[in-house]
């Protein structure tokens, strides 16, 4: 693989990560209700989703799955319904108030890391959209005769790497904003906005055809 054509992969590794999507709202989410550290589980989970969308289309079977109807509409639907369910947990979250006094902290309940990372993992594992535009866009950066496998890691590890630290930087973001969240009701209108932000990704979900990327 030459240097021309792993800077152009990191450029649009790059604006396909900074690109809104549910990966990025659940950052956020999380990043808001927990804070960073403890979103880096999510995190963690999105990145291991992002990877085997990234194997499945490098594979060539992410072609097969779009030229299959029943399972592209198989993973399309478990995707959209997914995104429902978190989103519908998320506005339904219980809210928990840390400390006591004046300076008491209102905060969502805390799930497991295994919980937290398993959200993250189905979130992108499920999402045709990122199959559609893996297997429209990967080919381009694979240089014929070469090693099929090296090349895979290698832009496997880039594509991660870049949506890693795009992921902490939404997730930073939304942390920061906590201490106007302090109270229960802020927390709860946090809750139902970002639930309610998911379960509207998941609807949008119902639209994507297989041809292309549309919603």
């Amino acid at each position: 693989m030459s240097f021309a054509t792993w800077i152009t992969f990191v450029a649009a590794a790059c604006l396909i990560a900074v690109s809104p999507g549910s990966g990025a709202v659940l950052s956020m989410s999380h990043g808001l209700s927990y804070g960073v550290k403890k979103t880096s589980a999510t995190i963690a989970g999105l990145q291991a989703g992002l990877l085997l969308i990234f194997l499945i289309a490098g594979a060539g079977v992410g072609s097969l799955l779009l030229a299959s109807e029943l399972a592209f509409n198989v993973v399309k639907t478990v995707g959209a319904l997914y995104l429902i369910y978190l989103g519908l947990s998320q506005w339904r979250a219980r809210v928990e108030v840390a400390g006591a006094g004046a300076g008491a902290a209102a905060q969502s309940a805390l799930p497991s890391p295994r919980k937290r990372m398993l959200a993250g993992f189905l979130t992108n594992a499920t999402n045709p959209k990122g199959i559609i535009f893996m297997v429209a866009v990967l080919p381009q950066f694979i240089e014929r005769g070469a090693p099929l496998l090296p090349q895979l890691l290698i832009l496997g590890a880039t594509m991660c790497t870049i949506d890693l630290v795009v992921m902490h930087s939404y997730a930073y973001l939304a942390a920061s904003m906590q201490r106007f969240f302090r109270d229960a009701g802020a927390v709860k209108k946090q809750n139902r906005f970002f639930g309610g932000m998911l379960m509207a990704v998941g609807a949008a979900l119902f639209f994507v055809k297989r041809g292309g990327a549309h919603a």
